[in-house]
């Protein structure tokens, strides 16, 4: 008998057979979005098909976004649980962002990442550490560039800032002097702070776990020394009392 699937098994199973599609999508769109920024004085028809890429892989991503609000069993809790889709899907400039969301499938959107181990999701999350350097870097580097008195003109300068920014060092030597260029130093350097958190909290609680687990062996040891320890003094009794029986 066959059980009637529910839309929440519809809804899992579109996200499943989606999820690889998709980070092939967010890596296109990676390339697509990097080649007019580093290298601006590409041919026009190579810039032109970097933009149409960029539309079609949010058309793509808007698409899969209003798929699975259709597919939810609850829609207004799917839309208050995924801000960052639907900002992407409202707001096109924002698409940088949804493209971290969706490189973030390297550890699952969050959920499968709660079921990894503690190694494998520091792992996924050092991964996003260096996404958001990355596209941080392109993103200040496309903004102030071409400004009067910026001191970021090279991918190479973009990638020493954003470096210096998320990790709030912040030597002073490069800082972004548009509004534009500065709110994405406040973008960094908070996500920065969230992300360089979560590995310390990952990484502190993988040594907490494994020093767990020693002690648990430890004490289960100690529990089979003491039965064996036990049984010894109970064969001892009874060889004492056999000892003590006189003979036949």
């Amino acid at each position: 008998m066959t059980l009637p699937m529910t839309a929440s098994t519809t809804l899992t199973r579109w996200e499943q057979r989606t999820q690889n599609p998709l980070l092939a999508l967010a890596v296109l769109f990676a390339i697509a979005y990097a080649i007019p920024i580093v290298a601006p004085g590409a041919p026009q028809d190579l810039l032109t098909a970097c933009h149409v890429t960029n539309w079609a892989v949010w058309a793509a991503f808007a698409a899969d976004y209003l798929v699975r609000l259709w597919l939810a069993e609850d829609r207004l809790r799917f839309v208050r649980g995924n801000p960052l889709a639907l900002l992407a899907v409202v707001l096109p400039l924002a698409q940088p962002l949804r493209l971290l969301k969706l490189v973030s499938m390297l550890f699952l959107a969050g959920q499968r990442a709660r079921m990894a181990s503690q190694v494998r999701v520091t792992t996924y999350v050092a991964g996003s550490c260096l996404g958001l350097l990355v596209f941080g870097a392109l993103a200040v580097l496309e903004v102030e560039r071409d400004e009067p008195g910026a001191s970021i003109h090279t991918f190479g300068d973009a990638v020493w800032w954003a470096f210096t920014t998320m990790t709030t060092v912040g030597y002073g030597d490069m800082a972004p002097t548009t509004g534009l260029g500065r709110m994405l130093a406040v973008g960094l350097m908070l996500s920065g702070i969230a992300l360089l958190g979560v590995v310390t909290a990952n990484i502190a609680a993988w040594f907490i776990a494994r020093f767990e687990q020693d002690d648990v062996e430890e004490r289960r040891q100690t529990e089979a020394i003491r039965e064996l320890t036990d049984e010894v003094r109970a064969l001892r009794a009874e060889l004492a009392a056999l000892k003590g029986t006189p003979a036949d």
